[in-house]
């Protein structure tokens, strides 16, 4: 078309301006609702640690106890690639970089717990442990031993247990204040949620504790475990999750699967109860549907099937943990629960697996896009996000290098932040 020629409308400007006027409220609706990802990295794991299991080397026993069980049961890349099934291109780069995290990083997000884990004790004893917990937490920032997400569950909002778990959250965080400061990788949950008024009088406790200290408004942040049936269905018939994001008015930050509890409520024999259980399933694709586009990020569960015992047990279980990992990575859960040191080597190898076998691809396909190259996908912007974020993801866990990646596409990091849509240097 030549560049001079007269392109000709009918309406005028009033009209667009009306319109404009008339969405102006839906516009910011969506902005507020559904403000995207927080292009900020996102955890693979959270470890659960009892209260009164708390040390102040808690971290490095977990990494350290990680490097044990692999030196006994996977001393090197070909038997890691046997127990798990590994390809034989994959097992050098994934045992070494598992060795590597477990030395460097073994625990990405730690929460220490005083619902289930913890269970009832004395007032004086369980202050005491919040108390502790503040202390071992804030001299583990102060040193650098922190992991770069720690917190702790308190208990559930329910009459039995509230006042409990009210003392001890404030007990924490005081703690935490007198010490020096909230640390910046601080993560709250909140387990057993059933109505969405629960999660708002945990808003409303969140900005006393800040009124307290002067902090900003929205500082604390928080997760809700989602482990009771009425947090999927309401008494009316009425999908809830999203009702509980909007009641924490901005303030939750993640969605975590909670496997047992979940499945018990449904009534799910024991033997049947597991992350790929069939109610696992929709409950897990109720919460992704609920949080797309908000920015809350999810979390799927753990197993229970801990890898103890002798070495064909210790596979077995091994075996099992790699494919559930596997499975929730596929389904876009990019974080799940750790409960014993010696899942720690298949969480990272199946993780590492996961971003490092589709490296190429997710590498070529984005090199196209941004090139207009072409290929045989034909890729939109959403794509483009979706395969820079995957190989952000592969970068931030230690599972790619950002060598190998700008090699692979020819970007830089602030190219793939862009994509991603991602501030920069996140």
């Amino acid at each position: 078309m030549a560049q001079n020629e007269t392109v000709r409308t009918s309406l005028g400007d009033a009209v667009r301006q009306d319109i404009g006027a008339s969405l102006a409220a839906v516009d910011a609706e969506l902005a507020r609702r559904y403000p995207g990802d927080p292009g900020t990295r996102q955890p693979v794991h959270t470890v659960y640690v009892p209260a009164d299991a708390l040390t102040a080397d808690i971290v490095r026993t977990w990494g350290d106890r990680a490097l044990a069980a692999l030196d006994e049961h996977a001393p090197d890349a070909e038997r890691l690639a046997e127990v798990l099934g590994l390809p034989p291109e994959l097992a050098a780069p994934v045992h070494d970089r598992v060795r590597a995290k477990l030395r460097r990083e073994p625990v990405e997000d730690l929460r220490i717990d005083f619902e289930d884990g913890y269970g009832p004790r004395p007032d004086a004893e369980e202050d005491a442990a919040a108390a502790h917990a503040a202390r071992i937490v804030a001299g583990a920032v102060a040193d650098g031993t922190a992991p770069p997400y720690v917190g702790i569950r308190m208990k559930c909002m329910e009459a039995a247990v509230r006042d409990r778990g009210i003392r001890t959250l404030d007990v924490f965080l005081t703690g935490l204040m007198e010490a020096g400061g909230l640390p910046g990788g601080l993560v709250l949950t909140l387990p057993k949620v059933t109505f969405p008024q629960q999660v708002t009088a945990f808003v409303r406790l969140a900005e006393a504790f800040e009124k307290a200290y002067g902090l900003r408004a929205g500082r604390l942040g928080f997760e809700i475990q989602i482990e009771t049936t009425q947090s999927i269905l309401g008494p009316d018939g009425t999908a809830t999750v999203a009702r509980l994001i909007d009641a924490a008015e901005g303030r939750v930050t993640g969605l975590h699967y909670g496997t047992f509890d979940y499945s018990a409520a449904c009534g799910v024999s024991a033997a049947y109860q597991s992350m790929d259980h069939p109610v696992a399933d929709h409950a897990k694709a109720v919460m992704q549907v609920a949080a797309a586009g908000t920015g809350v990020r999810l979390s799927d569960g753990s197993t229970n099937v801990l890898p103890v015992g002798p070495g064909p047990r210790v596979h077995e279980a091994w075996r099992l943990h790699y494919g559930l990992v596997r499975r929730s990575l596929a389904r876009a859960y990019y974080q799940g629960w750790d409960m014993h040191p010696a899942q720690l080597p298949t969480r990272y190898a199946a993780v590492y697996a996961f971003y490092r076998e589709g490296l190429d691809a997710a590498a070529a396909r984005l090199a196209a896009y941004v090139a207009k190259a072409g290929g045989d996908v034909l890729d939109e912007p959403a794509t483009a996000r979706a395969l820079s974020g995957y190989l952000l993801r592969g970068l931030d866990c230690g599972a790619l290098d950002f060598a190998e990646v700008a090699a692979a596409t020819g970007l830089t990091r602030a190219d793939l932040d862009a994509l991603a849509g991602r501030a920069p240097g996140v």
